[in-house]
Order: C-alpha cells, then structure tokens, then sequence
C-alpha cells in the first residue's frame, strides 16, 4: 500500500515537472506575528499542543537490545524509554515513587533495572517497584501501589511515540492517519544510529517553518547546498503530518524503467514533517542515510532545541564514516548558522512588534496547514481530538 502511494505521488511530481508547475493554496495566508512570542499563547502550545498529543521521542535505532534506555526531558516532564527484556519498548515518568527524585540521568544507556541514586529503590523493566532499601525499618507499604507510572507509548516503522499525558485519550491510528505506513517505507527499524547532537534555535514554530520551506533553499543555502536547489515545492498531507519534495528531473527518469523497479530511495527522497515537531531528511553522505531533527520548544517563547541524529541504512566503513562525518559536519553549520542563526534575527524582529503578521504564499502550502492545525488543535477539547485527527486537515474558522 506505501509504495502505491509512493508511486502515486511519484507521478504527480513527474506531471509537475514535465509541465513546470506546482500546487498552490487559494490564497496567501497571515499568521499573527504575535504567535511566535506571546507568552500566554507559548503556554497554551506546551499545555494543550505538547502535553496532549503523541511526539516522537525516540527512534528504535537509538535502543535496539533489550535493556537498553534512554531518559530525557520533554517540555518540563522527566521521562524515561526502555526496552524490556521482553523486546517491548515502555516509556514511564522518570520519577521514583519515594520522593519523586529521577531515576536515571538525562541520555541512554544499558540497565537490567532501574535503582534510584537517592535511596535505592528499585524497578524492573515493566516499572514494578520490586525493591525497597532497609525495608523492615521503611514500613508497611503495598509495593504494587508504588511503581512507576507509565505513558502511552507506540513504536511503529523504526520510530517510537509517547503522550506525556499518562490518561490520554488520544487514538495513535487517528493522529497518525496512515502516515505510519508512508514512514515504514525506509525500513528504520534496522537502520543504525551513526551520531547525534543538541542545537540551540529560535521559537518552535520559527524553527519548524523552515523544516516545511523549500522557497529559501537557494536564496539562504546558495553557498552551501548551492544556487541551483530549486524553491518550488509539493506537499502531501496524512492528517497532520506532510511530505514535501520539489518537482524534478530526476523523477522523470522514472519513467524509463518499470513501476517495479523504480527505487525506493528515490521515491521516498524529500522532508518528512512528523507533527509537531519532527523533520526527516534523506542524503547520501556515507551510504543511505537521514537525518531526523527532533524539535522541542524550550523554557521561554525565544527559544528552542534541536536533536540530530544521524541515521544510516547499513552500519558504515572506514571510508563511509568520514563521509558520514562530512556530511554531519555539513547539516550543523547549514541549520545551526544559516537556518537558526536568519531565525533568531527574525525573532528579534517580531518580538519588536514592528509587524501584525507573517505571511505564507501560495506557494507554502506546508506553512498554511501547519499553522491551522496548531490554531485547531489549541480549540479542541481531550474528548475531540480523536475527531479533529479523522477529519483530516482543517481549513480556516
């Protein structure tokens, strides 16, 4: 069924391209200007946004073997993801039930079981409390009252999804509307965890913006990617989620040979947008490779940050890991001085109030949806989002 799609949206790129066309929106579309520093509107993103709905927190390369973990903080929340020596994948509130402390520090690693640094309390991997220190002097305590409390967690085509919120009402099959489908087509679950890295960037919706925007891609990145990166682009929609790509010759090639033999790795090339904050990238530095950017608001409007991981289809050689390297090196400097640093100064500018509004062409039809689901999604009650998910995208109110 994914590669149908696949080669569905293939065609209509290579109808694009033949004809020098593209998609557009009705009409260019504002977003207040406001939206992108407002505290009280920042809140209302973490609370109702980030706290509500799934976001993808790992990739299955990141903790392949049992008893591998990895802990982090999401937007104020301590959380920890573990793979059990079951094989399943479980995510918990990184909080022990004595006195709240953390059990395991910020980062991954290998645990048979989850002891407390404070007072050596103990959990197993389905976050049992099955340990209390000098228990007899302690007291009486039902054990099965106190272990961890878990999240909501899903883990489909390499990725792994959880909902801070551990009384959710949210369907993962509603929110991900099919796109899990699209996203198995790069075989993540076997990929390899090559590096990863931390980047400091400007208001959430600034940085995710650009992730969705190839109309700057020769303007911002012309020494860089270089003056012939095309600015024209064609979104496909899951719900919320997008795949963006630009009409191109080389999916005109395609048609010189059979359906079947035309390449995954070119049919599913372009950015992939998991909402709300989730970009995958293809490049070929070192083999067949990706590079997810994990995106989280941070402690004010201003800012936020960035995980890049560097994942590659088959574990690298000699030869392909300083390619690797290269590549990797490339990214950093292209988001972190030329995507963030354009965005920082743009964040300066609107928080000096000096315009209403923003504005999304036409031509950014990822920027127009985006947007709306954020603003719809800030409307919706616990009890509709499911509805808002299967209704698909929505228009202006």
């Amino acid at each position: 069924m994914a590669r149908h799609e696949l080669i569905e949206m293939a065609r209509d790129n290579i109808g694009h391209a033949q004809a020098g066309t593209i998609a557009q929106e009705a009409d260019v579309f504002k977003v207040p200007a406001s939206n992108y520093f407002d505290p009280d509107r920042f809140k209302l993103e973490i609370d109702k946004v980030f706290k509500r709905i799934p976001l993808m927190l790992a990739a299955t390369a990141e903790l392949p073997q049992p008893g591998d973990y990895k802990a982090m903080d999401v937007v104020g929340l301590p959380v920890l993801i573990s793979r059990g020596g079951d094989g399943v994948a479980r995510a918990f509130i990184n909080s022990c039930s004595h006195r709240g402390a953390p059990i395991v520090k910020p980062g991954t690693g290998k645990a048979r079981r989850f002891v407390c640094g404070y007072h050596a309390w103990s959990f197993d991997y389905k976050g049992n409390l099955v340990a209390v220190a000098a228990k007899e002097d302690f007291g009486e305590i039902d054990m099965a009252q106190y272990g961890l409390v878990p999240l909501p967690i899903t883990e489909r085509a390499g990725l792994i999804w959880v909902i801070l919120d551990a009384d959710s009402p949210v369907e993962m099959d509603a929110f991900l509307a099919g796109y899990d489908e699209m996203l198995g087509a790069f075989g993540l679950e076997n990929w390899h965890l090559f590096e990863a890295r931390t980047l400091k960037g400007p208001n959430w919706k600034i940085a995710y913006d650009g992730y969705l925007d190839l109309y700057h891609l020769p303007v911002l990145h012309r020494e860089t990617f270089g003056e012939q990166m095309s600015n024209r682009a064609l979104y496909y929609a899951w719900g919320p989620h997008q795949r963006v790509t630009s009409p191109s010759k080389q999916m005109i090639g395609l048609l010189e040979k059979p359906e079947d033999e035309w390449s995954s790795d070119v049919l599913s090339a372009g950015v992939w947008t998991i909402f709300p904050h989730i970009s995958i990238a293809s490049f070929r530095g070192g083999g067949r490779s990706i590079m997810l950017s994990q995106l989280f608001p941070g402690e004010t409007p201003g800012e936020s940050f960035t995980t890049q991981m560097y994942l590659m289809e088959n574990e690298p050689t000699d030869e392909q890991r300083l390619e690797a390297l290269q590549q990797f090196k490339l990214l950093e400097y292209v988001v972190q001085e030329e995507d963030y640093a354009i965005g920082l100064r743009q964040q300066k500018a609107l928080e000096s109030g000096a315009r209403k509004h923003v504005l999304f062409g036409r031509n950014e039809g990822g920027g127009h949806r985006f947007h709306r689901w954020v603003d719809r999604i800030l409307e919706t009650s616990d009890q509709d989002l499911n509805a808002l998910f299967r209704a698909g995208t929505p228009q202006d109110t």
